[in-house]
Formats: C-alpha cells, structure tokens, sequence
C-alpha cells in the first residue's frame, strides 16, 4: 500500500493511530528499563547494607579476642560464630588466607562438608584486582530470575593487620520484580486498549472534520468540471473554521469569481466568432449564385432584341435560369435556417424497421441492403427526425461509393437491451485520418458541393434524444456510422 496515494483524511486516521501505538510502544519499553534498573539498584544497596552488616558481625567477633588472631587460628575461632552470623545475614561467607585459599566456608559447615578443600582457591583476576582497589563487587547471572552477587575484601584482625581475605556472596531473586513488572505491563495494556478504542474514534472524526472543507471543494471542483459554471451556486459558504481551511476556502471562492468572468468573457466571444464564421458561410454560399445571375442579366442585356423572332425563347430560357439560382439561395436559407433551430422533443411511438424501410424506398438504389435482427422496435422520438437521419447519413454513403466498382451499403438495424442500434456500411473511398476530428463539425465538408451541415445536424438530432453517434473508417475500405439511442 502506498501512503503517499490515500487520501488526506485517511492518511491523518493511520497518522494518529500510529502515533497512539508508537507511544505505547514507548511507555512500555522506558517502563521495563526503569524496572530493570531500579531492580539492579534496589539489589545493590540491599546486598551492601547485607554487606555492611556482615562485616560488622565479624569486626565485632575479631575485636573481642584476647589477642590480635593469626590466619592460621581463623578456622577454629570462626567454626561456630560463621554459621550464625550467615544465618543472621542469610549470605554465604567465605575466608581466604593471603595466598587466596579457601580456609574456611559457612556452606560447607553447614553442610557438615570439608571445610577445607585445598583445591579451592580464589581466582588470579579476583586477587590481582585485590591488590588495586582492595574492595569490589561482581554479579553473575544465574538464570531468568536469580543473580550472584559476590564481594571481595581484606580480613583484618583488631590490630589493623591483614590476615586473609573474606568473600561474602548472596543470591538475588528477581521474581517478585518480574511479576509486578508484568502486572504494571498488563494494566497498562488494558488502559492502553480502552484509549486505543477512543482514541480511534476521536481520529476518525477529528480527520473528517479536518478534511471536510477539502471534500467540499473538491465535489465543487469536480461538478464544475461534468457541469461547467452555474453563477454564484458553486461558491463555499462555511461557519467557524481554521485560519488555513478559511483561507482556502476564500481563495477557492476568489477563483470561482474570476472563472465566472472569464466564462462570460469566453462566451460572449466566442458567440462573436461563431456569428463571423457564420456570416462569412452565408456571404460565400450566397455569393455562388449571384455570380451567374449577374452574368446572365448582363448577357440577355446585350443580347437583348425586341423584334427578333426567337425572344420569347431566349427569355423563357432567362427566366428559367434566374428561377434556378433563386432555388439555390432559397435552399441555402433553409439548410441555414433548419441547422439554427434546435430540434424540437417531439417525442411520439415510432416504429423503427418500417420507417427506416419506407426512407430506404425513396432512394430506390440496387446497391443497399437492410437487416435487422428483430421485426418491430419501438422508440419515442421525432418521426421526421429519423428519416432526416437516415437520409443524411445514406447520402453521404451513396456519394462516398459513387467511385466503387462494386459499391455496397448496408443499413443494420440492431435492438439491445437498453438501446437501438442503427449501421451505415459503405466499402467507399473513406476519411483520411487528419479529417476525423473534423467530420461532425459544421461547414466542413470532403465534397466538392453542399454546405457541411448535414453531420452536424444529425449528431445534434440524436444527442438531442440521449444518444450517441460514432464513426470507424479506413481510406479505401470505407466507413460505417453507429448511432445508439436510449429505448426508453
């Protein structure tokens, strides 16, 4: 999953519960530190008070002889007060001579074992670190939940002289420590669990008000980009919010302001450029024709001779082809006047096959071929329309093919489940590719007459009633139409 691509409130959601688990995740970890940590100081000051303690008892021995004790009269003197004073303690003591071997154990008494046991000796490292600090301290861990914790120091007798070495170890266990540890941890699960709930929820409804504004603007953004501007309904009216949503939101209000200028300025421009270009269609189809009447005036003008005996003929002849040119520009007035109009809705039951049958008939052309894959269909829509469809779109196949040899049309009729289906196949000469873009464009045009407006008039008739004309073609295999519209 890539963070970058999910959206703003959901990536403040994960954002937040992340940093809720990262901090329990913390909490936890300084916690079992602070634990450890407090349990190895708790267990250093309780063995060197046990420490202190023991080294009094046997002070206190050693300074109440008659005489300052030898090393050598340490195990007899020791025998009995050794046991005592470690059961006191409750800490294993041991005496060393100054060589390091053992003299005398109160385990070893107590178990009624050798006390002497020359093979026991205190190590090289422990006696050379004697030598320098003359006190120290080591730990070693047992298992899971015990320490061994031994010090080392020098056996004084009540002169001040040194007579051996006394080792004191006890066994530290850190049970108690671990379970009270693990029930803080369990706790704080459970008060952790039950915020995390609470938390996901506050999340939840903190990003989505945080990014509700956002929403906001971009429905708006993106309604302006299916529908287009609508004045000043599209603007963001908001209540108390943060400093940075207000002023996005104003900047966004800003924009739509300027857009709406822009448009209106667009539009007024643009309706200018389309009336030039529609003026400038008119002035040249007009033009066409009165070019040849004003050489035929100008022609009878000369020509012109009361008594000759054929003047009759010669003027009908005039007159007839006056007559023609004014068709022509009455013509051009319609096909301009019928493009102009927006058809009207008229919407009534039409039944397709028949109608498209009957237009077929008016061309009474050899090289067209209907199917249909179904007797009746039935559409609601203009009667007249549809045959100023099919007729649009079989004209242009007619003169596309007019070059063929073998020219073929075929007209396909199909009925789908929430559509009609109309073909338009030709094998004629086809449209290069650089003029498809331009085929449903008014007053374009691939032939050497008309006015390019039959293409446009027909994908306005049929977007009018909800449907979709389209166009496949390849130069010199020919093109086909497919015009769908809504059965309902």
């Amino acid at each position: 999953m890539n963070f970058r691509k999910l959206s703003l409130r959901i990536r403040i959601f994960l954002s937040m519960i992340l940093l809720i688990l990262l901090t329990y995740i913390l909490i936890a970890f300084m916690t079992i530190y602070q634990y450890n940590e407090q349990t190895i100081n708790y267990n250093k000051r309780r063995f060197a008070r046990k420490e202190n303690a023991t080294r009094l008892s046997i002070k206190y021995e050693l300074d109440n002889t008659r005489h300052p004790l030898e090393t050598s009269e340490l195990f007899d003197y020791f025998k009995e007060p050794i046991l005592e004073i470690a059961k006191v303690h409750k800490v294993n003591i041991n005496f060393y001579d100054l060589q390091g071997k053992l003299l005398l154990s109160s385990k070893a008494i107590a178990a009624k074992d050798s006390v002497y046991d020359k093979s026991d000796f205190l190590k090289p490292y422990e006696l050379k670190q004697l030598e320098t600090e003359s006190r120290f301290v080591e730990t070693e861990e047992i298992d899971e939940d015990e320490n061994l914790q031994s010090s080392y120091s020098y056996l004084n007798n009540k002169a001040g002289v040194k007579i051996g070495f006394l080792k004191l170890h006890y066994i530290q266990n850190n049970s108690v420590q671990d379970r009270n540890l693990i029930e803080f941890l369990e706790r704080l699960a459970y008060v952790y669990f039950f915020m995390f709930i609470i938390a996901i929820s506050f999340a939840y409804f903190l990003s989505s008000y945080i990014t509700r504004s956002l929403k906001t603007i971009i429905e708006k953004i993106e309604k302006i980009g299916k529908t287009g501007l609508q004045g000043g309904s599209e603007k963001i009216e908001i209540g108390a919010t943060s400093r940075e949503i207000y002023k996005l939101v104003s900047a966004y209000n800003n924009m739509i302001d300027q857009l709406e200028d822009a448009a209106k300025k667009l539009a007024s421009s643009e309706r200018e450029q389309a009336w030039r270009e529609m003026a400038k269609q008119v002035a040249h189809e007009i033009k066409n024709p009165l070019t040849p009447m004003r050489l035929t005036v100008q022609s009878f003008e000369r020509r012109f001779d009361p008594k000759d005996p054929e003047i009759k003929t010669k003027l009908k002849e005039f007159s007839e082809g006056l007559i023609q040119q004014i068709d022509v520009m009455s013509s051009i007035a319609s096909a301009f006047s019928d493009f102009a109009k927006m058809p009207k809705q008229k919407r009534e039951d039409v039944e397709v096959v028949s109608v498209i049958k009957v237009a077929l008939d008016i061309f009474e052309n050899q090289n067209i071929s209907f199917v249909s894959d179904t007797a009746e269909i039935h559409l609601h829509m203009d009667k007249t329309q549809l045959i100023r469809v099919v007729t649009n779109l079989l004209k242009n196949a007619i003169q596309a093919v007019v070059d063929v040899e073998e020219p073929k049309i075929k007209v396909t009729v199909l009925k789908h489940s929430s559509e009609f289906e109309l073909k338009v196949e030709d094998n004629g000469e086809g449209i290069e590719e650089d003029l498809k873009d331009l085929i449903f464009e008014p007053r374009f045009t691939t032939k050497n007459s008309g006015m390019g407006l039959g293409l446009a008039m027909t994908k306005k008739i049929i977007e009018t009633y909800g449907g979709e004309i389209d166009f496949n073609s390849a130069v010199d295999q020919g093109t086909t139409f497919s015009i769908r519209i809504p059965l309902k």
